[in-house]
């Protein structure tokens, strides 16, 4: 199977939509949103790259901002449309992270690229993904890129269910600095800060954030399920208060990379 193929048995067989309203995937949805509203001013016009099926899409489509969609895999796309309410100023176009050519040069006021980073596994593609997310959007424009952290999955799948070892043996965790590889068929690329920070560098923007999007959330999902309605605001409070720090960043299973387009 190429990539593509691993993708839509992955998606066919899981529901993303809502994993972000369960209570840890809420935390991301809150605190990804948190920021987007930071930026957002009326009349914008927003791009979603890696729609999935178009939580925030729909999310800003439905506040009245003018959202055009690219997806790259059929099923989302049918899910995207099953969500879409009637005047929604919504557009969805099946396409790939890497080539954007059917859209203009700075025309979006702000661009997200929440899904693509995950499942991009060379230099080449991430690099072209985030120039043409950079491309597309205004001078001056937000962009917004989400990455799948490393150390997470070591410590989850690595450690905690006992594969740290057949990891090693098959080279997907480096012996000595227990950085993780992974290709196509394990659907997840990972990252660390520095990786982050390496591919952002040489491209035409000024960093404003770099968000632990859902912090310890997916560690202690069963505690946080089992919170009382005025604990879990508390932890909330708390998750956004602190995930900005850089000593938090590395033990996210997702990060938030927020810059602005030089012009």
């Amino acid at each position: 199977m190429d990539a593509k193929d691993y993708l839509q048995a992955f998606y066919e067989s899981h529901d993303e939509h809502t994993r972000l309203t369960t209570r840890y995937g809420q935390i991301e949805f809150i605190t990804t949103m948190t920021y987007v509203e930071r930026y957002l001013r009326p009349g914008m016009r927003i791009m979603e790259i890696g729609a999935g099926t178009g939580r925030y899409s729909h999310t800003l489509a439905q506040r009245g901002y003018s959202v055009d969609a690219v997806e790259l895999l059929e099923h989302n796309i049918e899910q995207f449309r099953s969500h879409t309410q009637p005047g929604e100023p919504v557009t969805i176009t099946q396409g790939s992270a890497v080539d954007l050519s059917a859209f203009s040069d700075g025309v979006y006021d702000m661009t997200l690229l929440l899904g693509p980073m995950y499942h991009l596994f060379t230099e080449e593609d991430k690099r072209a993904a985030l120039r043409e997310a950079v491309r597309v959007t205004k001078p001056g424009g937000v962009i917004l890129t989400a990455y799948c952290m490393s150390d997470p999955s070591v410590i989850s799948y690595g450690f905690l269910k006992g594969n740290i070892k057949m990891l090693m043996e098959k080279s997907m965790v480096n012996p000595e600095t227990f950085a993780a590889y992974s290709g196509p068929c394990d659907l997840f690329e990972l990252h660390r800060v520095e990786d982050i920070e390496a591919l952002r560098s040489p491209l035409p923007v000024e960093p404003l954030h770099l968000i632990a999007t859902d912090g310890f959330a997916n560690h202690i999902r069963e505690a946080i399920a089992a919170m009382d309605e005025e604990t879990y605001e508390l932890y909330i409070r708390y998750h956004l208060a602190t995930c900005e720090r850089r000593d938090m960043l590395g033990y996210s299973h997702h990060t938030l990379d927020i810059c602005r387009k030089r012009g």
